[in-house]
């Protein structure tokens, strides 16, 4: 049997009917009550004697009142950012966690190691007597890291292989890092790595498709796509552009960039999350609420919104997923801030990681 829901056309839950539906450029097909409310409506103002101009524009002031209580003033909704058709907001969150996916298997469940250096000469292979022990199949001995200041040089072990964007590396190098603009990526087969910054500090991250983490990733799990979840954002901006110094999963502090918060309406509750900006208009939250630790991931999950012109912005918490430490003890993740801990159940997103490792911090 086919399952009716009440309520607005946004709030019906992915997988039943809305008994209200509307969808994009169709013509909207409203309850029977409704219909009647407006048919009653309509017949008083055509009963309205013209004689009685008085009482006639008094009653049809109260007509207007019903109307625009019924359709909301006779305006267009569809062009509010949350209002999208259950039908194409469902769909577009389907096709956003396909993407997202197929973008974590590649770059974060991969990540087979994260060593932290120390001033000085690091060796680096696959043989257990290096300072950096590198996965199977790696030649005993790539070479040596140096790390000076924030400076990270490679200096290649002859014959070893190890290239950069495809060419042998012959020489000593200076590293770019991830926090630069175009990291260097040294690669031998099909292992990857790159220095990692981590607050002041840095790190070889280091990738192995067919590595442990790989081979032992247990995979994704959802929520269904609940449309109560998707709920429009008024963007409320600070005073000045701010940048603040969050804590990592591994007690380093990393520098973001934050303009204003996001005020909204979740469960009949004002809220507000403070984003960070990854790029002008885009918008990167980093939250934990009432559920996390039970339902879902205890440390934080991550979403991201564009602003709109208007200064609003759409929060599909459908689409909050979990921060690569979920699963991975080679990744680092910022903490939410205090005012991003919301106090309601966000059941939306993605579940908890059913075995994540320990966090390296309390």
């Amino acid at each position: 049997m086919e399952v009716c829901r009440t309520g607005p056309p946004w709030r019906v839950a992915h997988g039943s009917r809305p008994c209200v539906s509307g969808s994009a450029g169709g013509r909207d097909r409203r309850p029977d009550s409704l219909v009647l409310r407006v048919d009653s409506i309509v017949r008083r103002v055509t009963l309205v004697r013209v004689r009685d101009r008085p009482r006639s524009l008094f009653r049809l002031a109260l007509c207007g009142i019903a109307l625009a209580a019924t359709f909301g003033c006779g305006t267009d909704r569809s062009d509010e950012p949350a209002m999208m058709d259950v039908e194409a907001a469902t769909r577009e969150t389907e096709e956003w966690r396909a993407r997202h996916e197929a973008d974590y298997r590649r770059e974060w469940v991969t990540i087979a190691g994260l060593h932290f250096l120390e001033p000085g000469g690091h060796t680096a292979g696959s043989a257990p007597a290096n300072d950096i022990v590198l996965p199977p199949g790696v030649p005993d001995v790539i070479g040596r890291f140096e790390l000076d200041g924030r400076r990270v040089r490679f200096e290649p072990e002859p014959g070893s292989n190890v290239r950069i964007d495809g060419q042998p590396v012959a020489r000593a190098v200076d590293l770019a890092d991830d926090g630069d603009p175009e990291p260097d990526e040294l690669e031998i087969g099909d292992v990857r790595m790159v220095v990692h910054r981590s607050g002041e500090r840095r790190s070889l991250r280091v990738w192995d498709p067919d590595g442990e983490q790989a081979r032992g990733f247990l995979g994704f799990e959802w929520f269904p796509i609940q449309m109560d979840y998707r709920v429009a954002g008024r963007f409320i901006p600070d005073a000045s552009v701010l940048e603040l110094t969050v804590m990592n999963t591994f007690g380093d502090l990393d520098t973001y960039t934050t303009e204003g918060v996001v005020e909204f309406t979740l469960q009949g509750r004002t809220l507000r999350l403070r984003p960070f900006t990854t790029r002008p208009k885009r918008f990167y939250l980093v939250f934990k609420d009432a559920s996390s630790g039970d339902e879902t991931y205890e440390a934080a999950r991550f979403l991201y919104a564009d602003l709109r012109d208007d200064g609003t912005t759409v929060l599909d918490f459908n689409q909050a997923y979990n921060p690569p430490c979920a699963f991975n003890p080679f990744t680092t993740c910022p903490i939410p801030l205090p005012e991003n801990r919301l106090p309601v159940k966000v059941l939306a997103g993605a579940r908890a990681y059913p075995d994540h490792p320990a966090l390296p911090i309390p």
